[in-house]
């Protein structure tokens, strides 16, 4: 079968795929508490269980396996943090939204302008389908979410870049580790898109990035 028929096969469980991701993870943020309590821990159990095994895949040596895992451990637990603080009471979903809106908007801005204009790639030893070019797009597409979302706030744009490149960044790491591992995906979890960490590899950098600087900074800026 060749790639393009592949890739038509795969068309509709994506699609399935996507829309029940959507539906339950709406529907876990929309609640709130307990139940988002329960879907991020679901989340972050079944990403570091693929990245236990991409671990395993490349890691040489008891020393460096515990190493490896202790840091997905501490990268994955940064991100269920930055989840959870931003999911309470107080902030509502609009903050969860506006991360998650945004980190969608660089993978979609991408793909748009690498496709449009191509380019020369950033590292295509890693991901040879990443761009420049798409890039750039990326960059744009997340200040204007951020822009519109956070109430027509010019100074919200200028957030986007750095998100952006957090992002492509989390997307080159999982890609650097897949061909460590020797792996095309990091799981089959979810029917035609691989594996969960396939899925929020850009959005765990950013929001790990946060984390961060939550804990750094000592506060949560609304």
């Amino acid at each position: 079968m060749s790639e393009q028929a592949m890739k038509q096969s795969d068309l509709v469980p994506r699609i399935i795929s996507a829309v029940v991701m959507v539906v339950v993870a709406g529907a876990a943020l929309w609640l709130g508490g307990p139940v988002w309590a329960v879907f991020v821990a679901l989340i972050a159990a079944g990403v570091l269980i693929e990245w236990s095994k991409l671990v395993l895949g490349f890691a040489q040596g008891p020393l460096a396996i515990l190493l490896w895992h202790l840091a997905g451990l501490l990268y994955v637990g940064l991100a269920c943090f930055t989840l959870l603080v931003l999911r309470s009471p107080f902030f509502g979903p609009l903050p969860v939204l506006a991360i998650v809106g945004t980190v969608v908007a660089v993978d979609v801005w991408a793909y748009a302008f690498g496709r449009k204009f191509g380019g020369a790639k950033i590292a295509p030893a890693i991901s040879p389908s990443k761009t420049w070019s798409g890039l750039v797009g990326a960059m744009l597409g997340a200040s204007l979410v951020l822009y519109f979302v956070r109430g027509h706030d010019w100074r919200w744009a200028f957030a986007g870049p750095p998100v952006a490149v957090l992002a492509q960044a989390g997307d080159f790491f999982e890609s650097w580790m897949k061909r460590r591992a020797g792996v095309k995906d990091s799981g089959r979890l979810i029917p035609g898109h691989g594996g969960l960490c396939d899925r929020v590899d850009g959005l765990i950098a950013v929001l790990a990035a946060i984390g961060l600087a939550m804990l750094v900074s000592g506060g949560i800026a609304r």
